[in-house]
């Protein structure tokens, strides 16, 4: 739900004067110190050589750095899904930075929409370590714009008026990357023809209030609040013996872009789905519309995301989702596995994301 109304926070700032956003420290050379030791961490030492940093090329993992962003290693490839570290209005929640992100070197950013908590780390990321940023050309412009002097690669796939349903193929070294266009989460009117029942957690704040947000992160965020969507994608990525699809929002395919189900259900086989399960319309559609996309893509495994309680009464703890999300599962024809990442115990734990090829 914060994806668009958090926006209007912005206009809680207009006098406060905040620092200018220094760039982060360029990432170490291949098998630095400082790169081995992020890997290690947020991709776990069984997957990267200790003194390389090289990662295994047998080995999927994935590390939740809360909201949407994900580090994932596939295909010995380092990839960022999203690039934000939620610290808006609360600061440390999340055990990570963009610093941190930026000393992995990731081979590629993907993002999934252009809203601050999606892509608001992108620019500085991309810039301390070369990572190429995939999105559509406002995505691009926008990511660039964030840094003074943009010296890294940006691929453009399609813009802001691309049709739901249309598809980019590329690679990231030998993984292979299908992205789709698709929607936001937006609000509809009731589904008559549905069985989901209206959805909204209640807001707990204390969990959060115990990590004030700092004056460093209030100046690296704000100036961030009033960036638009600029299009939304979905990325399937793809090795040998395993794909995975994420996306970052869940919009309302069935009324606006029936489309897009179709051709989800056309791609190669998803052994993990990463979806948002938090948006818009689940006030008056409960989970219909995550639901959905679990529906079309027919995962073997899914695992929810955005859905964490990083911003004070406008989200809620992971927790509070898995009752209503198990029972909106449970409705699939061919339910997948479910497996549930809670804030702030699953934050930066590549163990539970991690698998064998």
């Amino acid at each position: 739900m914060c994806e668009l109304s958090v926006r209007g926070l912005a206009g809680r700032f207009p006098g406060v004067v905040l620092p200018a956003v220094p760039p982060l420290r360029p990432a170490g050379e291949p098998g630095s110190e400082s790169t081995i030791r992020a890997r290690r961490r947020f991709l776990g030492s069984d997957v990267v050589d200790a003194d390389t940093g090289a990662v295994r090329a047998d080995r999927v993992a994935l590390s939740w750095v809360g909201c949407a962003t994900y580090v994932l290693a596939i295909g010995g490839v380092v990839v960022l899904l999203d690039a934000w570290v939620p610290r808006l209005m609360s600061s440390g929640y999340v055990p990570a930075s963009p610093q941190d992100l930026a000393d992995l070197r990731p081979a590629a950013i993907l993002i999934g929409h252009g809203h601050f908590d999606h892509a608001g780390d992108a620019g500085r990321i991309a810039e301390a370590s070369g990572a190429v940023v995939y999105g559509t050309a406002e995505h691009c412009a926008a990511i660039r714009a964030q840094v003074l002097a943009p010296s890294f690669p940006t691929v453009a796939l399609g813009d802001a008026a691309t049709p739901p349903g249309h598809s980019h193929e590329f690679t990231v070294g030998p993984v292979a990357v299908t992205a789709i266009r698709h929607l936001h989460s937006a609000p509809t009117a009731p589904d008559r023809d549905d069985p989901a029942r209206p959805f909204f957690p209640r807001p707990r704040l204390a969990p959060i209030l115990r990590h004030p947000p700092t004056r460093a992160d209030l100046a690296e965020t704000v100036p961030r609040l009033r960036d638009a969507e600029g299009g939304v994608l979905l990325y399937q990525v793809r090795v040998p013996g395993f794909s995975l699809v994420w996306h970052d929002s869940s919009g309302p395919l069935t009324e606006r872009a029936p489309q897009v189900l179709e051709t989800l259900a056309a791609l190669p086989g998803t052994d993990l789905h990463i979806g948002a399960v938090q948006g818009y319309n689940q006030i008056t559609n409960g989970l219909r519309d995550p639901r959905r996309y679990i529906e079309a893509l027919a995962p073997a495994l899914f695992v929810p995301t955005h859905h964490d309680n990083w911003l004070p009464g406008l989200t809620a703890p992971a927790a509070t989702y898995d009752r209503a999300l198990h029972a909106e599962v449970a409705r699939v024809g061919s339910a997948p596995r479910v497996r549930t990442l809670h804030d702030r115990i699953d934050y930066v734990r590549p163990e539970r994301l991690t698998f064998r090829l």
